[in-house]
């Protein structure tokens, strides 16, 4: 919308004529922008399974999530995305995990014990950088403070992707109050994208990136299980946009190594890495063991959307199963009794992984909005054209060509 300045005089009633066209055709631009469509809203179909109910990692039942948007301007665009695993105590009671490193350029929180153990203990919370050790310490005290509770060790799982492009990190600009509202305000249900919480500042590819979220569930003759999966982007321009196998980011002239294709000079900025968290959720019983080998396989959908794993790129998966055949109490006397897929049970587990995960990206970037910060600007991905480059390579409503009742 552009708004003219008149030198004529103008009535009361002319005046307030032109003031509501122009405030109707800017809540207008405002709506367009912030109702954006997932990946199936525009016919981009994943993969072969249908999903859950909401296409979110809250269809694995027990899931929550919450988010808490930091948003100061100029200089602070940031917050904090809470995932809890499963309802009651997750400290007495963990859930069977695993932590996956693609490529381990990142400060993720409590890698160590989750792999000691095989188990998670307290939510996951996604952030900012240099927010990780407050948004901890946040949780640690948030979680000893509740009723029941008395002074043990805790081991706070918490991710980060870098935000600084649009947001100033070293201020620590996630509050104690943040990561509470982020944990009281997880639900089930559909769960919000883009620009939100730990996402409001990211990109991914060359466009703004954010918080994006997917699900499968296996028909019953393949188990019945449902994988959820929720990711934090953040990819950056070193790799180049793939969606269902078209080369989006080519068609819209934004790829990697660009500046060094073109005109045969180094661009530093545009070979830095990115980074993604992945958190992988599902309600097949799962050991850690198979729980590592199905976290190892979301890489395989981040890698179907353009990613590398560029060298300084933070790229973790964090899976875990909320069966109550495999969840067990945190000390006992006694062997536990517990329920695990075999190996040979896992491929369409895998199927299942991979797709989601490559949606929840697609999902991210579609989702994700314009913003501004630090003197800086991250466009949201234009859809006009993305849509003119996936008719082109003939990649929508795959679903069609799938037996009815699939989706």
């Amino acid at each position: 919308m552009t708004t003219k300045l008149l030198s004529a005089p103008l009535s009361l009633a002319v005046f307030f004529s032109l003031f509501f066209q122009a405030a109707s055709a800017l809540a207008e631009a405002v709506d367009k922008d912030t109702q954006r469509p997932r990946a199936r809203d525009i016919g981009l179909v994943v993969g072969i399974l249908p999903t859950g109910e909401n296409n979110a990692i809250t269809d694995v039942d027990g899931v929550l999530v919450g988010h808490t948007t930091v948003i100061e301007e100029p200089d602070i665009h940031t917050g904090v995305t809470a995932i809890i695993p499963a309802p009651g105590n997750l400290y007495t009671n963990p859930v069977p995990a695993w932590i996956h490193a693609g490529n381990g350029y990142g400060k993720l929180t409590g890698v160590t014990q989750t792999l000691e153990f095989g188990e998670i203990e307290t939510p996951i919370l996604l952030t900012c950088t240099l927010c990780v050790w407050a948004v901890a310490d946040a949780m640690k005290d948030y979680l000893l403070a509740q009723p029941g509770e008395t002074q043990h060790t805790i081991n706070p799982i918490v991710g980060e992707t870098n935000d600084s492009i649009l947001s100033d990190m070293w201020t620590n600009p996630v509050k104690p109050q943040h990561v509470r509202a982020a944990l009281e305000s997880a639900k089930g249900g559909k769960v919000e994208e883009g620009s939100v919480g730990a996402g409001t500042g990211t990109q991914t590819y060359h466009w703004k990136g954010g918080i994006g979220t997917s699900s499968r569930v296996l028909p019953e003759s393949l188990g019945g299980y449902t994988v959820g999966v929720l990711v934090q982007s953040n990819l950056l321009a070193g790799a180049t946009l793939t969606m269902n196998g078209a080369p989006v980011g080519r068609e819209l002239g934004a790829y990697a190594y660009k500046s060094e294709l073109e005109e045969n000079r180094k661009d530093d900025r545009a070979v830095r890495g990115g980074s993604i968290m992945i958190v992988v959720a599902t309600d097949a019983p799962l050991d850690s063991r198979n729980l590592a080998r199905l976290a190892s396989r979301a890489m395989m959908g981040l890698a179907r959307t353009g990613s590398v794993a560029e060298n300084d790129s933070g790229d973790y998966v964090i899976a875990f199963s909320t069966s109550e055949l495999v969840r067990k109490s945190r000390s006992s006397n006694k062997p536990w009794p517990s329920e695990s897929l075999l190996p040979s049970s896992m491929s369409p587990l895998f199927t299942a992984v991979v797709e989601a995960t490559e949606e929840s990206i697609y999902n991210a970037l579609l989702k994700a909005t314009t913003v501004e910060g630090r003197g800086n600007r991250l466009e949201a991905l234009p859809l006009d054209a993305t849509l003119e480059a996936l008719r082109k390579y003939g990649v929508l409503n795959w679903d069609k060509t799938l037996p009815p009742g699939n989706y």
